[in-house]
């Protein structure tokens, strides 16, 4: 009975079969299934047509019987590399040729899957001889790079062993549905960037400036008159400062002009809420400070403005606690400190014939320009001291309840002011007496009106 082979070439010996040669025949099966299990070798690929790969039974060096199989020679035109229909195996198979065309490997005949090996490429393919008429090739990509993995998936963690990942410019990190989530934009020679740092409990992660440079700014750019928005729209949204420092809105780095806008929702209001005793300020730049209020097309409005640096003024007008009524004035009522600590006490004062008259006096005062005075003696004498004169103006009194003439009303020029070129003082005592003394200057002091 004569020896049989299999489809790679390794010879089956018959019972009673090649007698003398048995170690020699033994000797080369081993070699082809040393050949199989890791040997390499080239195949010449033709430009002309289909390169067919052989096996010659019970010999060494066959194509086929190789583990890896470079392929080798000059295309023009992809070409196919084709093996038996009864061949079983997986192959390592390398496109060396020049030309820069594919090979493929495929069994003789029949419509089973292939495999394509692109120049410069190597594969693994497993030649299933799964159909007798129209067997399959599979093959697994052994890429050089990345690249040629149109759909690469990591099994576990990405570690870049203390190296970096490369964007090319305008590329980044796409999504589950291959949208563009983060794009890199690139700049040549490029020395700051940014870090993110992530946080333990009760801290916030932190997206910081860094680089080769001092003082780096982190911008945040829409595109066109898009907004940038904080908040998740589900709370208030807050800005604030990093520890005990200032936090500064300006525009263009305070180099241009421009306008700074805070525009609240609708029928919103906006809060300036300065902490414990800190103030509500409208700084000075070249011109005083200046508080405009703008109609409702932000076309016409009033300030309020601060004195000139020149004047040296620094005071306080505190608002009247009453309610504001109709023909009323605000007048400093009263006023505590001096100078540039002085604290105006603003009230809100009648006007009538150019007076405003107080509540009806039953002890003495101290009168203060225009203010007329009901004065009632009734329990007993009463004194006005008169206040620091200016030109012009005026003190009015009027005897109350008709007693002028039991207790007298006593003006005092207070010891600063003259009553009709004297010191001394003036001593009402007509009953339903009245008068207004007016102000004319330091020579003759104040002097009734009315004689």
């Amino acid at each position: 009975m004569a020896s049989t082979y299999t489809p790679l070439g390794i010879e089956k010996q018959a019972t009673g079969e090649n007698a003398g040669t048995w170690g020699t025949k033994t000797n080369t099966n081993l070699e082809i299934i040393e050949q199989i299990s890791g040997g390499y070798t080239t195949q010449a690929v033709s430009d002309s047509g289909d390169t067919t790969l052989s096996v010659s039974d019970g010999a060494t060096g066959a194509t086929l019987s190789h583990r890896v199989i470079e392929f080798t020679g000059s295309l023009t035109a992809s070409r196919n590399v084709t093996i038996p229909l009864d061949v079983q195996n997986f192959y390592f198979l390398k496109n060396a040729t020049s030309g820069s065309q594919n090979v493929v490997f495929k069994y003789v005949t029949g419509t089973g899957t292939s495999a394509t090996v692109a120049n410069g490429k190597t594969v693994i393919a497993y030649a299933k001889a799964d159909d007798g008429t129209n067997p399959n090739i599979s093959t697994i990509s052994l890429a050089s790079d990345l690249v040629d993995d149109t759909s690469p998936q990591l099994g576990g963690d990405l570690d870049t062993n203390s190296f970096n990942i490369a964007f090319d410019d305008a590329h980044g990190i796409n999504d589950e549905n291959g949208n563009q989530q983060i794009v890199f934009q690139t700049t040549s020679s490029a020395v700051n960037q940014f870090d993110i740092t992530n946080a333990a409990t009760g801290n916030a992660p932190q997206l910081s400036a860094t680089g080769d440079d001092s003082n780096i700014d982190v911008a945040i750019v829409p595109k066109g008159t898009g907004e940038t928005k904080i908040g998740t729209g589900a709370a208030s949204a807050t800005l604030t400062s990093s520890g005990a420092y200032d936090l500064v809105l300006d525009t263009n780095g305070g180099t241009n002009s421009g306008t700074i806008t805070i525009t609240d929702g609708a029928n919103g209001n906006i809060t300036a809420t300065p902490n414990g005793t800190g103030l509500v300020e409208v700084g000075g730049n070249t011109n005083a400070g200046t508080l405009q209020l703008n109609c409702e097309n932000n076309s016409h409005g009033i300030k309020l403005q601060s004195p000139a640096h020149s004047a040296s003024q620094s005071y306080t007008l505190i608002f009247p606690t009453g309610n504001v009524t109709a023909d009323r004035f605000l007048k400093v009522a009263s006023i505590t400190g001096s100078g540039t600590t002085g604290v105006g006490q603003l009230s809100f004062a009648e006007v009538s014939g150019g007076t405003s008259w107080q509540a009806v006096k039953t002890s003495t005062f101290t009168a203060a320009a225009g203010e007329g005075y009901f004065v009632n003696t009734t329990s007993g004498v009463i004194t006005m001291n008169l206040p620091a004169g200016s030109i012009g103006d005026e003190v009015v009194f009027i005897d109350y309840a008709g007693t002028f003439d039991t207790y007298t009303f006593t003006i005092s020029a207070n010891g600063s002011e003259k009553i009709a070129g004297s010191t001394d003082d003036l001593t009402v005592s007509t009953e339903r007496a009245g008068n207004t003394l007016v102000y004319t200057d330091s020579t003759q002091g104040w002097l009734l009106k009315n004689k």
